[in-house]
């Protein structure tokens, strides 16, 4: 028996009867989400602890802080966002009425990952709801006290004939992807993000796909080592190196790496103690799984910073290799995790060779005190997002979209950008019903003067009214 489909239905039903389309009612579910985040943040801070030894600061600011922003800022522009936007008309048209219309795809897949299991599946949810659609979303079972709460709690606060939360692992959502969507929202591996793709190709649903890959950092030899490690440091190690858009591998000079290698051993000590496992603003890896396939990979290359590991705490140190070779495990993957390989090259066209010769990364990073070298990077790479001198600090700003290109993903989201990725973009054209004799010029038998005119009335310049 499908586990699934009575809640499908009914969801199914509820978007057919229009129940989602008003403003109100939108607003009142994003003032719902709004409240469940404010009456349960130390629930979801507890559950994030658990899952994956998250610090409170880290939770309250990547997780939390910018959930209930997006929501804000969704509360404040809905209305505007909902209008209808009216778009430049030819001759032919000006006295008719030419407009899109923002309408919801209907019933929503959301399927999110485990490393940020509060904002990676709220964040959408709030573009989902926004937008007028009903939603159903799928947390990551391995995060499970997160999932536990979002299941359990989070159907309170929002209206459960739209919405509904379900658990499950790979076999429940591959009979879940069975289903026809309207729309579908995953974030993961690229490995997982095929799968989804294909089973929404064999609905025609269209999709959002937020992988990741393995993004490069650019150091030029024109740059404060310091101020480097401290902003390296802190971005690569940040919830423990499980971040899709976290630096996954430092490209520069072997001189830069001699001066920056002892600026990074300085700032994982002032980051992290003499003893990182004891800190309390060090996470943990999040299974048994994920600590050995990490613990493989520290037997790439040299470790020069790092390298102990505790597979009872699955704790892996905040880990430096050198002399690693482009065929080694921990080149040929995403690590997600504490560990930083730095290659060498000779040049920046030598790196900027290194990094088109990969896949479209979802990050790419530049440092250097020369302007001209960032705005070169920029400039003749392709990734997802671009950081000039500093981290992941453009995932504060829901003024930029977010996504990947190529192997990192397609769409984006953020904003207003999440209210325009879960919206149908229709257009609209609505005619006089009466003019006919101007209309007139178009119609058999066509003759050349009809042509000229007609021409003349279909170009876009023409405004006339």
């Amino acid at each position: 028996m499908d586990p699934f489909s009575d809640t499908l239905q009914r969801l199914r039903e509820a978007f057919r009867s229009g129940r989602t389309r008003p403003a109100e009612f939108r607003a009142a579910q994003l003032k719902g989400l709004g409240r469940f985040l404010q009456d349960h943040k130390k629930l979801l801070q507890e559950a994030l602890a658990q899952d994956l030894h998250k610090p409170v600061t880290e939770s309250e600011v990547s997780e939390i802080s910018l959930t209930q922003g997006e929501v804000n800022l969704a509360l404040k522009n809905l209305r505007t966002w909902m209008k209808d936007e009216k778009v430049t008309k030819n001759l032919a048209t000006q006295l008719d009425s030419a407009f899109i219309r923002k309408e919801p795809f209907g019933l929503v897949l959301i399927i999110s990952p485990w490393n940020y299991p509060v904002n990676l599946t709220l964040v959408p949810l709030v573009g989902a709801l926004a937008a007028g659609n009903c939603v159903v979303l799928k947390p990551s079972e391995i995060s499970k006290n997160t999932e536990q709460v979002l299941a359990e709690v989070l159907p309170q606060y929002l209206d459960q004939n739209c919405f509904a939360v379900v658990q499950g692992g790979p076999e429940e959502t591959g009979q879940l992807l069975k289903h026809k969507f309207d729309y579908v929202f995953f974030t993961g591996s690229p490995r997982v993000g095929k799968i989804v793709m294909a089973a929404a190709t064999e609905h025609l649903t269209p999709i959002t796909l937020e992988l990741g890959g393995k993004n490069p950092c650019y150091v030029d030899d024109n740059c404060d080592p310091q101020t480097v490690a401290n902003r390296v440091v802190w971005f690569r190690y940040y919830n423990t190196g499980q971040t899709c858009v976290a630096p996954d591998y430092v490209l520069c000079s072997p001189e830069m790496q001699e001066r920056l290698l002892p600026a990074m051993q300085n700032a994982i000590t002032r980051f992290y103690g003499d003893d990182p496992r004891s800190s309390p603003n060090l996470g943990r890896i999040i299974n048994e799984k994920h600590f050995q396939r990490l613990q493989g990979l520290l037997g790439c290359g040299r470790v020069a910073i790092g390298g102990q590991s505790d597979e009872r705490d699955r704790y892996i140190a905040p880990t430096v290799l050198v002399d690693v070779q482009q065929t080694e495990p921990v080149m040929q993957e995403e690590i997600f995790g504490p560990i930083l390989p730095i290659l060498n090259v000779r040049s920046l066209d030598e790196a900027i060779d290194f990094i088109n010769c990969r896949e479209k990364p979802l990050a790419l990073y530049a440092f250097s005190t020369s302007n001209q070298v960032v705005k070169q990077v920029l400039a003749r790479t392709s990734s997802g997002t671009f950081g000039g001198n500093d981290g992941f600090m453009f995932m504060t700003l829901n003024s930029l979209p977010f996504g990947g290109v190529g192997n990192s993903g397609m769409g984006k989201y953020h904003g207003k950008f999440s209210f325009d990725t879960f919206s149908h973009h229709r257009a609209c054209l609505l005619a006089h019903s009466g003019l006919e004799k101007l209309r007139g010029i178009r119609y058999p038998p066509y003759s050349v003067c009809r042509l000229r005119m007609l021409l003349l009335a279909v170009e876009t310049h023409c405004t006339i009214l």
